[in-house]
């Protein structure tokens, strides 16, 4: 199986894209939080589609630490020399839940 939980941190702004039938993926790219033992990031990429990827948008910005729910898929790059590929990670997001919120407005009503 391909499912995945990770909580992750976002490292780049969300962007948004639209298909023809007004259909909406939002891509963010992303790092898991670091291990104490290793020294080494690697970024890959969330893609989230619909009314979540409007959530995205809306709530998340950088440095936002979320947790995430989705299926992990290789994609693979290939950059202007056609002998070099690159295979990228990447996580198709079903569901997704604040962790580490960089700016959260709370207010209070007081009496």
């Amino acid at each position: 199986m391909n499912y995945v939980n990770f909580i992750v941190k976002i490292i780049e702004k969300p962007e948004q894209s639209f298909f023809k039938d007004d259909i909406c993926i939002t891509e963010v790219l992303v790092k898991v939080s670091q291990n104490k033992k290793t020294q080494y990031e690697i970024p890959f990429r969330l893609s989230i589609w619909g009314n979540l990827g409007y959530d995205v948008m809306q709530y998340y910005q950088i440095n936002d630490y979320i947790i995430i729910e989705g299926y992990l898929s290789l994609r693979e790059n290939i950059f202007d020399n056609s002998t070099l590929k690159k295979k990228q990670l990447e996580v198709s997001v079903f569901k997704i839940y604040p962790f580490l919120l960089k700016n959260v407005a709370i207010t209070r009503n007081e009496k």
